[in-house]
């Protein structure tokens, strides 16, 4: 056992796992600790669902939602940087330069990816395909057959049109927030995929994968598993009732990334906690990783840095960052100000001290079978447990 975690230490993170499960804050856990590049702790908890048919293994993935920012869009924008075919001040202007971003044309790269840009939150874009009255889908939208229009399946027997164009013309014509201030947004993510493949001429998905996955042997790191997994191996994020009517097993949560094809810039990732450990160990040792090197410490370094502290955004550019203010005391003063990690909206979580040597992930389905069950995030279940990893 590591001096750093005695028994007692992962006795209480058992207990606190133990009863997020069984107050029905998710069916399941993956949970992951490494320190100084060892895997220390490697344990997974309940079941895929509540009927505890199939038990979580330590193999089993999970749709790892807006993680997918820092494990696929991130490294391929720190690519860019180091190549110099982008700045932290590059403008939307030069992402597209044929295209009228209006109002939009000046906001720079470093503002989007910290979350300072005033692009609004999230837009629905699915709620277009279904009844303004009766929320019912569309006819119009949807086909129970794979057609040449109809070619991308967002639940099983369900296909859709590939909205890719829609959604990028319907954020350049979306209004401004007023003010300029900290907002999480996912929009910043759907631009940068479609800049990535338009320069390369190739999905995000190939693109990461021949760059990072397939090098480092992350085999569990998917977009659609759906096409190449045993589907008895991923967990299930959702019973959808309000745009795909069905079982998500394997197929992306997220429904603007559903709309893609399942390949989005801001979600759409699946896989297993030990893979997304090693893609945080990869940023620990900055670009690092086995006996390659993927990007300068440097640049990496400006990417883990606050750029906009004073204006109160604790976010890094694209990583999350410890509080700035912490009046709720979510976090702890034992995270370095060099720590860094990130959420997501199906109940996952990883963070990682370049400092300590640290590295945490948390994978859930706390969207199971209703994305409405707040209670791992009102229980603060995940930084609870971050919080007596890093003391």
């Amino acid at each position: 056992m590591n001096e750093d975690f005695s028994s007692l230490k992962l006795k209480k993170i058992d207990s606190i796992v133990d009863f997020a499960i069984k107050n029905k804050m998710t069916p399941g856990v993956q949970l992951l600790i490494a320190k100084n590049g060892s895997v220390i702790y490697n344990k997974s908890y309940g079941y895929h669902t509540y009927n505890k048919k199939i038990s979580v293994e330590n193999d089993d993935i999970y749709d790892l939602a807006s993680i997918t920012k820092i494990l696929v869009s991130l490294p391929l924008i720190i690519r860019e940087i180091e190549l110099k075919s982008l700045t932290f001040d590059s403008s939307l202007s030069s992402f597209f330069p044929k295209i009228n971003l209006f109002e939009k044309k000046n906001i720079k790269l470093k503002e989007m990816l910290s979350h300072y840009s005033r692009l609004t939150p999230w837009i629905p874009f699915y709620k277009e395909t279904l009844d303004s009255v009766t929320n019912k889908q569309l006819d119009s939208y949807y086909s129970n057959k794979k057609t040449s229009d109809f070619n991308i399946e967002v639940r099983e027997g369900l296909y859709m049109q590939l909205w890719d164009d829609i959604i990028f013309d319907k954020i350049i014509k979306s209004e401004l927030l007023e003010s300029k201030e900290y907002k999480y947004s996912d929009l910043p993510y759907y631009l940068i995929k479609k800049y990535l493949e338009d320069k390369y001429g190739k999905s995000l998905d190939k693109l990461i994968r021949d760059y990072i996955f397939s090098k480092n042997g992350m085999l569990s790191l998917n977009f659609n598993p759906y096409k190449i997994i045993d589907l008895n191996k991923i967990v299930p994020s959702e019973i959808d009732d309000y745009f795909r009517l069905g079982e998500l097993r394997g197929y992306v949560h997220d429904m603007g990334a559903a709309m893609q094809g399942g390949i989005g810039g801001h979600a759409g990732l699946f896989g297993n906690s030990l893979d997304v450990a090693k893609m945080m160990q990869l940023y620990i040792q900055k670009g690092f990783y086995g006996d390659k090197n993927f990007f300068s410490e440097k640049i990496f370094d400006e990417f883990n840095k606050c750029h906009f502290c004073d204006e109160g955004v604790r976010r890094g550019i694209g990583f999350d960052k410890p509080e700035l203010y912490d009046k709720e005391n979510l976090s702890c003063e034992c995270l370095s100000r060099e720590s860094f990690g990130h959420s997501g909206f199906t109940g996952t979580y990883t963070w990682a001290d370049p400092e300590n040597q640290i590295i945490y992930v948390f994978l859930s389905n706390r969207t199971y079978p209703s994305m409405e069950n707040r209670k791992l995030i009102d229980y603060n279940i995940r930084t609870e447990i971050k919080k007596i990893i890093f003391e």
